[in-house]
């Protein structure tokens, strides 16, 4: 495949209408955080939900089946950007809440939430991508 079919397919799966991406634990080669049924039934629902939205036809969410998102228990886990918002819990009707208040909605679901960590936004755990410690040379 050359990069013409792969700007080709980027357009036809909705990348440049995109607003939210939710990554799912899913399917582990070592599972931790739930069994592998438990994820797998997770993101058949997502993926399901998704679809019968039309969310995923017109590219407005993208979904990624993650192996692991390292933090092994209380899953499935999520996390949807751009927000950064991390999710516990993601069953089926966990799930529903964060596709329809959060994906859909635009509202990150409290109750469910590990905690907010967006990538550009260095948190209070992470130095500065400016300080000494991360500097080169």
């Amino acid at each position: 495949m050359n990069r013409d079919d792969e700007t080709q397919v980027a357009r036809k799966i909705g990348l440049s209408s995109a607003r939210r991406h939710i990554f799912l634990c899913c399917d582990p080669t070592k599972p931790k955080c739930c069994d592998r049924e438990r994820s797998i039934a997770a993101w058949k629902h997502l993926k399901r939900r998704l679809k019968d939205l039309g969310a995923a036809r017109r590219g407005e969410v993208q979904r990624t089946k993650a192996d692991c998102l390292r933090i092994c228990t209380g899953g499935p886990i999520a996390v949807v950007y751009p927000e950064g918002a991390w999710y516990r819990e993601c069953d089926q009707a966990n799930l529903d809440r964060v596709i329809d208040e959060h994906l859909v909605g635009g509202e990150v679901v409290e109750d469910l939430l590990i905690g907010r960590f967006p990538l550009d936004t260095p948190s209070q755990d992470t130095p500065s991508r400016d300080t000494p410690s991360t500097r080169r040379g």
